[in-house]
């Protein structure tokens, strides 16, 4: 592990002022993902601001009825709070089919939003990664790509965002606040992550200095949800697929719909335009299929990860069906 400079800031300007005015500087919350990182040379931070002091581990109302999450809060104590499990279960749910309890108590909400993809090639650093080394190549797109991306990839890269709990927080509409330099800012779920695009070594669109201070979650609530996670072991793995599922009726048909796949894209996957073509339909299997074969119309496969698209429409009607059976 390479020599690094610490510094623990006592307050979030503090915070933003340190890590703008040191060169290859990082924040370190819970360390989940970051030390790991450090240790086989992926990340190689000259600094490290250290955030564990700051006063944002709060949940509390907000003031449009919604829910704000403090960034510090860890995993554990948002997945089982009372309020987030009452009235946002899908993201209770999320939280609890990620990673192992162990780090569900370090890791914190803010720290979830900047988890690194696991694609092995990036953890590889004697092999080529446009995320890792931009312009040296992709090794995934003709290696061993099964758990890799079918759905808004690029000829630079087709590594998928890990995150379970960023999936619920897609289907649910949050919204992140976040301070840096240039003063305090809101940016709407859907626009924090990126698709690789050129740049695939940007995960997200803040600045390095900017940091965040919460969630918000909207008043907006279902009770009809389920977090359906396909991956290769019941403890401890990633997804192959996840779908984030939440539905809401009227009388027959569909009030209102929300979908996001996780596993399959750099990002939290979307469509919102899908979500939209099922309102005022009945909720069947035959329409989940619709909804389903709308949303991965677009997907490709690559040598070893085609069998994803099949399983991402089988798990997305399979999640629905689910949803629907929730008391």
């Amino acid at each position: 592990m390479n020599s690094f400079s610490y510094q623990r800031a006592v307050d979030v300007e503090g915070a933003v002022q340190d890590i703008s005015t040191k060169n290859k500087a990082k924040f370190i919350a819970g360390g989940t993902n970051i030390l790991d990182l450090m240790k086989v040379n992926v990340e190689r931070p000259e600094h490290l601001t250290d955030l564990t002091h700051l006063p944002l581990t709060e949940i509390e109302n907000t003031e449009d009825g919604g829910l704000r999450l403090g960034a510090l809060a860890t995993n554990a104590v948002t997945a089982w709070n009372e309020q987030v499990q009452q009235r946002y279960p899908l993201l209770s749910k999320a939280i609890l089919a990620g990673a192992s309890a162990q780090l569900r108590n370090m890791a914190t909400n803010g720290g979830n939003l900047f988890q690194r993809t696991r694609c092995y090639y990036f953890y590889d650093t004697a092999t080529p990664c446009n995320k890792r080394e931009p312009g040296s190549g992709c090794s995934a797109i003709n290696g061993y790509n099964r758990i890799h991306a079918i759905l808004g990839t690029s000829e630079h890269c087709i590594a998928t965002n890990p995150s379970d709990m960023c999936i619920a927080l897609a289907a649910l509409d949050a919204k992140v606040n976040v301070t840096g330099t240039k003063g305090d800012r809101v940016v709407d779920f859907a626009d924090f992550h990126r698709l690789p695009g050129d740049r695939p070594e940007l995960d997200n669109n803040l600045q390095p200095d900017d940091l965040v201070t919460s969630i918000d979650l909207p008043a907006k609530t279902f009770s009809k949800v389920q977090y359906l996670k396909l991956r290769d072991r019941q403890s401890y793995a990633f997804a192959i697929v996840s779908v984030a599922a939440a539905i809401e009726l009227e009388g027959e048909t569909i009030k209102d719909i929300r979908m996001a796949l996780g596993g399959v894209a750099h990002k939290p996957w979307r469509d919102k335009s899908a979500e939209a073509m099922m309102i005022g339909k009945t909720p069947t299997k035959e329409n989940f299929r619709l909804l389903a074969e709308t949303v991965l119309a677009t997907a490709k496969g690559y040598s070893y990860n085609s069998f994803k698209i099949e399983l991402a429409k089988r798990a997305i009607v399979r999640a629905f069906t689910e949803a629907l059976q929730a008391v």
